[in-house]
Formats: C-alpha cells, sequence, structure tokens
C-alpha cells in the first residue's frame, strides 16, 4: 500500500524514531499505526539485545534538586560514544530521565527503569534509544538523600556529578565548595565513622599482605598495617581530606571556619571515568 509521507511525519512524532524505520515500519504493518509502533519497539529489543555486551563509557551524568533544597536525585544515561552523548536528543532523554526520578522520586533503579514518562515506561525509552541510534545506552547508575539542604555539583564534561546534604542550609558557596571537593577527590564516606568495614577490611588486608612481601617480622605486621589505614582516612574521607582550594587545610577545618554548626550528613557521586 502507498505510505503517504504524512503518515510517515505522523509516526515519527509518536515514536521518535527516523523517517525511514518509520516508513518501513509502516509499510511492514500495512498502514496500522499501533501495529507500527509495536514493530519500532521490536526493533528497539533486537538491537538492544545485539549490543547488550557493549560497554557505555560516555553519556551524561545529572544531578537535580528539588524547589526546597531538600531532595535531590543523581542519575547517569550511558552510551557508546562522545558523539551520541552530545546529541540533541541524547540530552533530551537524559534530562526527562532526571525530571522524573526527582518528580517521582523512585526508591531505586529498578523503580526508576519502571517508572512512566507519558505511557512509556523508562526502561522502554532507553531500549528506544537504543534502537533509533545503534549504540547500547543503559542507566548504569540512580541514587537519591534527603537532607535539611543540599547542595550539587556536576563537572563540565557532564560525566561526574555530586549530590551533597547538610543538617543545615549554608551558603551557595560553601555547599558547592563541598560539592566540589567530593567530585574531585571521591572520598569513601563523610568521616572515618561512617566508612563502612567492608571497606576498612579490606583495605587493611592490602596492607598485611604488601608488609609481609616486604619481609617485615610478623608481630609488626598489625601495627603497620594501622599506621597505613590511618592514612588512607586522611586521605579518602571527606572530613579529613585536605580541602582542594587550601592545602593547608582539612575540609572539616574549613566546613568550621565557615559555619561552626554546618555537617555534611550524606552524599552521592558517580563518575562515567571510574
Amino acid at each position: 500500500m502507498e505510505i503517504k509521507a504524512a503518515d510517515v511525519a505522523k509516526l515519527r512524532q509518536m515514536t521518535g524514531a527516523g523517517m525511514m524505520d518509520c516508513k518501513n515500519a509502516l509499510v511492514e504493518a500495512n498502514g496500522d499505526f499501533d501495529r507500527a509502533k509495536e514493530i519500532i519497539r521490536e526493533k528497539g529489543k533486537l538491537v538492544a539485545a545485539k549490543r547488550a555486551d557493549r560497554a557505555t563509557t560516555e553519556g551524561a551524568v545529572i544531578a537535580k534538586i528539588s524547589p526546597g533544597y531538600k531532595k535531590a536525585i543523581l542519575v547517569c544515561l550511558g552510551c557508546e560514544t562522545d558523539f551520541v552523548s552530545q546529541n540533541a536528543e541524547f540530552k533530551a532523554l537524559a534530562n526527562s530521565i532526571a525530571d522524573t526520578a526527582l518528580a517521582e522520586y523512585p526508591a531505586d533503579l529498578k523503580a526508576l527503569l519502571d517508572a512512566r514518562v507519558g505511557e512509556t515506561t523508562i526502561q522502554e525509552l532507553v531500549t528506544q534509544q537504543t534502537g533509533k541510534s545503534g549504540e547500547k545506552h543503559d542507566i548504569p547508575y540512580y541514587a537519591h538523600i534527603e537532607a535539611e539542604y543540599i547542595a550539587a555539583y556536576i563537572h563540565t564534561n557532564g560525566k561526574v556529578a555530586t549530590i551533597a546534604g547538610f543538617n543545615k542550609k549554608v551558603s551557595d558557596e560553601v555547599g558547592k565548595d563541598i560539592a566540589m571537593q567530593i567530585t574531585a577527590m571521591a572520598p569513601v564516606s563523610v568521616n572515618r565513622a561512617e566508612c563502612p568495614q567492608a571497606v576498612i577490611d579490606k583495605e587493611l588486608e592490602i596492607y598485611r599482605e604488601q608488609i609481609r612481601q616486604e619481609g617485615k617480622p610478623e608481630n609488626m605486621v598489625d601495627k603497620i598495617a594501622q599506621g597505613k589505614l590511618q592514612k588512607f582516612f586522611k586521605e579518602s574521607t571527606l572530613e579529613d581530606q585536605t580541602f582542594v582550594k587550601d592545602g593547608k587545610i582539612s575540609v572539616a577545618d574549613y566546613l568550621k571556619a565557615a559555619d561552626p554548626a554546618a555537617k555534611v550528613t550524606a552524599f552521592r557521586r558517580f563518575s562515567l571515568n571510574d
């Protein structure tokens, strides 16, 4: 049957697929729009299945904060190449996913993938985008936090971002400085007390093995390992880290000078480069 250009344009508007994909789907569906939409979705799933083992090392990491600065989300839409990540359609999808995440505030990544934008789930939108671009798309990370006040920072390359929660409102400068610190230095926890025991145990295991390989006496291994652990805390927990904008003070010192009552209560950070 004859497929009119207006019908192709209509299907493109409905699905976002390419003009030729829309025309071919309408031809296969004998002009049935519902069936044509299904064909386009099926193509997306087929392309996604074929590229399932590809790595998504490019994309966009987006942080968004609620109007009251008490809730925030951090989400990443991944793809295979920087070329695709710079596409306007990719950016629009990433922001739509982030907007939905902030509005719906899903509990976890699975709930986010099941959330709907109109009649379509986010998982379906990501799969459709895979079919349209020919590149694997996925959402490798999603997180949210709640606090009395939240600040965020997205690095200029859009591939790493942070959301940081505080126990009280802080100035824009302080919020940005702390979020930038976390983005740049990737701490494992707010302070030593909150460092996960599994991380501590793993570090001690590595240190003990290194010390033994150096030929140190067995009765000295634990003592030396504990010394190395203290250095790890200084380098890897936020409050103990050297403040990147002033190498003479710690982050705790900076925050105390800026607002003695202010504390970081939680943070989330994600980088496509890690």
